[in-house]
């Protein structure tokens, strides 16, 4: 079991220690619970849904990097396919404010990037801020997103966020989390492929500015992260945050990046290489290409 759970796992209900205990210690564990060990953890443990996604909270609020605030925000993302994603915030001492992760982005975004294709429940630890209501209602899960905070009844987005502004308000029909490629062709070596296959399933429908990055450790692990692009513009979440985010939920330490790419198109009207590079350098990794995007 990685480090970071144990003191959490010792808080939890004796028979969910045990149930929890062969997936946690597992060596592949990357963060998230696949429906069917959701399945088997409920039957087990005699929980719904939603007991087990508050009960499983505080092992995904260990996971925060909370260098700036030391404050653990976890969130867990509840699948339509029933997987439970971990999320939790990241700060990054030496950049600006505006690199941070929030919770329910975290979990949000690592759903995606495994490949969830729409959310059914978000369950958070504090009540989400403005920021993130405003993020999640890109999703194509739209208002009716269930939202769980402890000690309240559960609610909808909707609920959240009355009267919003959303990609609908722009005519926009290709939501966060829709399935979708734009093609780019991926060429170069394996770490230049992912970012490029991360832009190409990248979500920017206002700025056409698609991009990816993608991170390899010293031990060679490569993790990449898409685009998030949001109609009101600033809860976007950048591709370095995706690939920082899967990286971290993985097991991995921020320290242990040993090179990144960043793919993006190159008559775009926003890029993300000055702030991919700024908040790398900050992490210890000096080592960024920047690649540029090409359809055949």
């Amino acid at each position: 079991m990685h480090p970071r759970y144990q003191q959490a796992f010792a808080t939890l209900p004796t028979l969910l220690q045990s149930a929890l205990q062969p997936i946690l210690a597992a060596d592949d564990f990357a963060g998230f619970i696949t429906a069917s060990q959701a399945g088997e953890l409920k039957k087990h443990c005699g929980l719904t849904d939603s007991e087990l996604a508050f009960a499983l909270l505080p092992l995904a609020a260990a996971c925060a990097v909370a260098t700036l605030s030391d404050f653990k925000v976890g969130a867990i993302a509840r699948g339509k396919s029933g997987t439970l994603f971990f999320g939790a915030n990241m700060e990054f001492a030496g950049t600006t404010m505006q690199q941070t992760v929030h919770a329910e982005q975290s979990a949000v975004t690592h759903a995606w990037l495994r490949g969830e294709s729409a959310l059914a429940c978000i369950t958070v630890n504090y009540t989400p801020c403005g920021h993130c209501r405003q993020f999640m209602n890109e999703l194509n899960s739209g208002s009716g997103l269930t939202i769980e905070l402890p000690g309240r009844a559960a609610a909808t987005l909707g609920d959240y966020l009355p009267d919003s502004f959303g990609p609908h308000d722009l005519a926009i029909t290709t939501l966060l989390m829709d399935d979708i490629d734009h093609g780019f062709i991926a060429a170069g070596d394996a770490l230049t492929q992912a970012a490029i296959n991360a832009a190409s399933h990248s979500h920017a429908p206002y700025s056409k500015a698609w991009s990816g990055v993608a991170l390899q450790t010293a031990s060679g692990a490569i993790f990449a992260g898409r685009y998030a692009e949001n109609a009101a513009f600033n809860p976007s979440l950048p591709p370095l945050q995706g690939a920082l985010n899967l990286l971290s939920l993985s097991g991995h330490s921020l320290s242990d990046i040993h090179q990144a790419v960043l793919a993006e198109a190159p008559d775009a009207a926003l890029s993300q290489q000055s702030a991919t590079a700024a908040t790398l350098a900050a992490l210890g990794c000096t080592r960024l290409t920047t690649v540029v995007l090409n359809k055949a």
